[in-house]
């Protein structure tokens, strides 16, 4: 048990170390600061300091504490608005009822004109 607990940082550092060298791989490259990826994948083979500067100095972070207002909020939705926030939509609906309201009228007047038997606002 002694000797598993000895080779326990050495694990923790190979680990952080892999973890560091595959989150230098994945991140899009304009949230890397300063040198390229590669530099920075060389750089966190330096065991414990490496992994510790690239999450630090090396990667951008996504919401910037002086961008949103000294708190980190919830992100901004991004994607299509709501349909009560979209006016598009709500203008789209208002032209749908008057256009609904026109078909009615002209229903109408077509029965008046006929004399549609069917029509029971008569009797």
């Amino acid at each position: 048990m002694i000797r598993l607990l000895a080779y326990l940082p050495i694990l923790i550092a190979v680990g952080l170390t892999i973890f560091t060298m595959i989150d230098i791989a994945l991140i899009d490259r304009s949230r890397v600061k300063g040198p390229p990826k590669l530099v920075w994948i060389l750089i966190s083979l330096v065991v414990v300091i490496g992994p510790v500067i690239w999450f630090l100095l090396g990667r951008e972070r996504l919401i910037d504490a002086s961008q949103a207002g000294g708190s980190f909020g919830p992100r901004p939705r991004r994607g299509p608005p709501a349909p009560d926030d979209d006016t598009e939509f709500l203008g789209k609906l208002g032209r749908e009822t008057a256009q609904e309201k026109r078909i009615r009228d002209l229903e109408e007047r077509l029965r008046e004109m006929d004399g549609d038997p069917d029509d029971k606002s008569k009797e």
